[in-house]
């Protein structure tokens, strides 16, 4: 969808500005993503960096959804909201429709899951060892003293 909407000072200085708004995903770095004029036509390298932001958000909330699982404390509101924050940004950025921010998102996604999760299991190990090794030592059976008379 085109269209030009007049904008202008209130003194008669009036200019028609183009706008433009995909209704379909469409590949290229001439793109808007959560500000105007951001990235934009400032190069490949602004979306490059834009991509890597989104990618950034994304895996963060992901990241944010595990841990606040886990946790239960005073914080877990916070954690909550903060959260869904996260997500509501990476919702706007993918409804810019290129295709480039999608990938970037659900590849931020598979990230934020995979370091989530390698985190619990590290945890979940040495909390298992250290159980093992606490009750390895008080479950063995009591030592018999050898005694020097035999």
């Amino acid at each position: 969808m085109g269209g030009g909407a007049a904008t202008g000072d209130g003194m008669g200085h009036e200019k028609e500005m183009k706008m433009t708004m995909h209704m379909t995903f469409f590949w290229g770095e001439n793109v808007e993503i959560l500000f105007s004029g951001w990235p934009g036509d400032r190069g490949f390298g602004m979306y490059l960096l834009a991509l890597l932001f989104v990618l950034a958000i994304s895996a963060l909330t992901d990241f944010l959804s595990t841990v606040s699982r886990r946790r239960c404390g005073g914080m877990a509101a916070v954690l909550h909201a903060v959260r869904m924050g996260l997500a509501y940004l990476v919702m706007l950025a993918v409804m810019s429709f290129n295709g480039g921010v999608l990938g970037a998102a659900v590849a931020g996604h598979a990230l934020g899951f995979l370091l989530s999760r390698s985190l619990l299991l590290r945890r979940a190990e040495s909390n298992h060892a250290d159980d093992i090794g606490s009750a390895g030592a008080s479950q063995l059976p009591p030592s018999k003293t050898i005694s020097s008379r035999s």
